[in-house]
This record gives C-alpha cells, sequence and structure tokens, in this order.
C-alpha cells in the first residue's frame, strides 16, 4: 500500500547510501511485517533498531524506501542501506599487549584480560584479541590472520576474563576442535553469584537459545522443548557470603552465555551481570550503608565477576595432556577481598 512508503529522504538530502544487506522473499511467503521478518534474518540485533532503521529511510524494498509496518509480499527485494560502507573484515595487526601463558610451533595459550573483544565484530572492528594476536605472529610466514584454518579455537566473552587457546597451524586448529567439539576438554570458571545456593554442588541442565524478548540475551529452554541447543553445567560452591556465592563452574557443553543464562535460570545471576540482572541488589537489606557498599563492589569490578580459571586439552603434536590456570584478576581479588572484610566486619558486630 503507498501508506507503507515513505519519502525517500536519503535522494532529497543527498544523501549516499550503501547496501549492506539484500534478501529475496520467498515465494510463498506468507504478508508479515517487515521489521519481524528482517529480526529472523539479522541475529545480532533487535526489532527496535530495525524500526529505528526504517525510519530513518534505511529499509528499502524495490528500491523504495518503507515504513517499519510495510508488510513484506512474494518475491519483494529487500535492501539495508545504510550511510556507510561496509567495514572491510580484512584483519590487520595491532600492537596490543597479550598476556601470554604458553606458546610454541603449534599453538599459544593466552590471558584475556576483561573489557578486550575477542573478534572484530558489528560495534567493535579493531583494538581486539585477533588484532594483538595477528600482530604478535606478524614475522610467521605461516600464519595468516584472516585463514580461518587457523586461530582461534575457542571464544569468551568481552568482560570475562581468562584463558583461550590460539591454533598457529592448520592441524592444530582440526586436532584441537575435536577436542572441543567432542567435549574432552577441561575448563573451569569462578564466578561470584548472587544469593547463598542451598547445596554444595550441582548440576544445571536447559537448552540454551536466544531470548525471545531480547535478541542480545540468552534464555534457558527445556531440554525436550526442542528449542536451543543441549547445554549442561557442573558447578561447585568454593566459598560463602551469605548474600553471594563464589562458585567454579565446569562446563560440560560451551554454548554463548551458558553459565550467565543458567545461573541466572536457577535464580542467582552473576555478580555484576548487567545483561542478566546482576547489576540489582538481590539480596541483603537495603540499608543506606549496606548500599553504599554494593555499589563500591560495582565499581571495584565493573562487570560480570566471571574468569575462565583453567584450561586443559591433549596437545596436538605431542599427544600429552596439557593443563593451564590462570590465578584471579585483580578486579575479581579486590571484590572477594571486600565481601571477606564485610562479612567478618558483621559476624564481630553480632558477637
Amino acid at each position: 500500500m503507498a501508506e507503507d512508503y515513505i519519502e525517500d529522504i536519503a535522494d532529497e538530502e543527498g544523501q549516499e547510501l550503501y547496501e549492506h544487506l539484500r534478501v529475496v522473499v520467498d515465494k510463498g511467503q506468507e504478508p508479515l511485517r517487515i521489521d519481524k521478518f528482517l529480526l529472523k534474518k539479522l541475529q545480532h540485533t533487535s526489532r527496535n533498531r530495525i524500526q529505528r532503521a526504517a525510519d530513518a529511510g534505511f529499509v528499502h524494498v524495490n528500491d523504495r524506501p518503507v515504513k517499519s509496518n510495510y508488510r513484506v509480499r512474494p518475491l519483494d527485494v529487500i535492501t539495508l542501506m545504510l550511510d556507510h560502507p561496509q567495514y572491510d573484515n580484512t584483519i590487520e595487526p595491532e600492537d596490543i599487549p597479550l598476556d601470554i601463558v604458553y606458546e610454541d610451533q603449534e599453538l599459544m595459550v593466552v590471558n584475556k584480560p576483561a573489557g578486550l573483544v575477542v573478534h572484530p565484530g558489528c560495534g567493535n572492528w579493531h583494538e581486539t584479541l585477533v588484532n594483538a594476536i595477528a600482530w604478535h605472529l606478524k614475522d610467521v610466514p605461516t600464519y595468516d590472520p584472516n585463514d580461518p584454518e587457523v586461530g582461534l579455537v575457542h571464544r569468551i566473552d568481552k568482560d570475562t576474563s581468562g584463558l583461550l587457546v590460539i591454533a598457529k597451524t592448520p592441524n592444530a586448529k582440526t586436532k584441537l576442535g575435536v577436542q572441543f567439539f567432542n567435549k574432552t576438554t577441561h575448563r573451569s570458571y569462578n564466578a561470584l553469584v548472587w544469593g547463598n545456593l542451598t547445596e554444595d554442588e550441582g548440576r544445571i541442565e536447559g537448552n540454551i537459545g536466544r531470548d525471545p524478548k531480547e535478541r542480545m540475551r540468552m534464555a534457558v529452554f527445556q531440554p525436550d522443548s526442542g528449542i536451543g541447543k543441549h547445554a549442561v553445567t557442573h558447578y561447585r560452591v568454593m566459598e560463602r557470603f551469605g548474600y553471594v556465592t563464589l562458585v567454579e563452574c565446569i562446563l560440560e557443553t560451551g554454548r554463548t552465555h551458558q553459565i550467565r543464562a543458567h545461573m541466572k535460570h536457577i535464580g542467582h545471576p552473576l555478580f555484576g551481570d548487567e545483561r542478566y540482572g546482576g547489576t540489582e541488589i538481590l539480596r541483603g537489606n537495603r540499608t543506606g550503608s549496606y548500599k553504599q557498599f554494593i555499589e563500591n563492589c560495582f565499581k571495584t569490578c565493573p562487570r560480570q565477576a566471571l574468569h575462565a580459571r583453567t584450561l586443559g586439552f591433549i596437545h596436538p603434536s605431542t599427544g600429552k595432556q596439557v593443563d593451564f590456570t590462570s590465578p584471579l584478576p585483580e578486579d575479581m581479588q579486590e571484590l572477594l577481598d571486600r565481601w571477606r572484610t564485610y562479612i567478618k566486619g558483621n559476624a564481630l558486630k553480632q558477637q
């Protein structure tokens, strides 16, 4: 319908637009709002962002801008036209410090700090761990950072610290990849979670898939639901602080946000995890002094309190088991010290 289209503001303003996405609608497609249609095609965005793009004249159908309530029709040609060219995804070496735990001719193990993005992506095209590795290995003629047969074998979130293994050869990438796929690697994480867990240890099982209400967050679904991917996390209590608990988590599977989503699912979000509700005061009284204490804790460790502490696998060349351990980073260590001091002080007051 004519009212579903908007004026071509790009032409009026002389603004040059660049194609970022092109989709041809299937012949059997039922009428569907274009913002809902595109949400299924774009994994790392939200419906609100798509609507804003349409309002700005960036969503086109058959070469004309449309509103977000436009209903797609069979064989419509949908294009996302933005006011900047697509980024060049070529990974360039960048001189960024690396904490290298181990390195040989086949692989390297690094200790990633919190705040460092692992791989270039939307909004983070430079200053990533991959760029740092490319710089470190820039004089190794056999290592091409843009070759998918070498490089990262697994990933951790931007605001999670800890150990990662990088393959320097195709042989290492293949053999390490098989171990991760077969779940024969050994990985443990330390996490500070809200609440006092009832049991000293436990097992969390639940499929993990994208949250239909918030595309940037993962949700947990029943194992037999057919939604998401099978996921299992084992946890063990290491230290109790009454209102929060330090736990060790061991992954039986490795899904996106697995520990963060699983702990949220059982009512114990990670301390400081904004995306999963961990920046609210979820336990404890609401006195002014306690609120101030929690605020100071958030400032001490301004991210989810999660650290990939151990990593073990069979070396792809020697065939021997190798294991690595990374101590808690300074922000998490200081956070735990604050809680120890707080709990000790409360205990003295009650004597």
